[in-house]
């Protein structure tokens, strides 16, 4: 790639790819909890937006089911 005099391969290797890969493992994760929980609204949004992450963090913290507690089951190991 021809630089363009403005550093843009410095740009991409330090900005773009980096933000790339930050971006796919959240939106894999998300995406693999939703389709999981069943969730194809939540599904599709996760697909389609791309937010650099947030809309997948916000998922995963906020609006993911929680895996149910077992009756009986101790609270802390040991």
């Amino acid at each position: 790639m021809e630089n363009l005099g403005i550093g843009i391969n410095e740009l991409i290797i330090l900005l773009i790819i980096p933000l790339g890969v930050w971006t796919m493992v959240w939106k894999g994760i998300a995406l693999w909890h939703a389709a999981r929980n069943n969730q194809l609204g939540w599904f599709v949004a996760l697909l389609v937006i791309n937010t650099l992450g947030i809309l997948e963090i916000v998922y995963l913290l906020a609006f993911r089911p929680k895996p149910p507690v077992a009756m009986g089951a101790p609270l802390t190991p040991g």
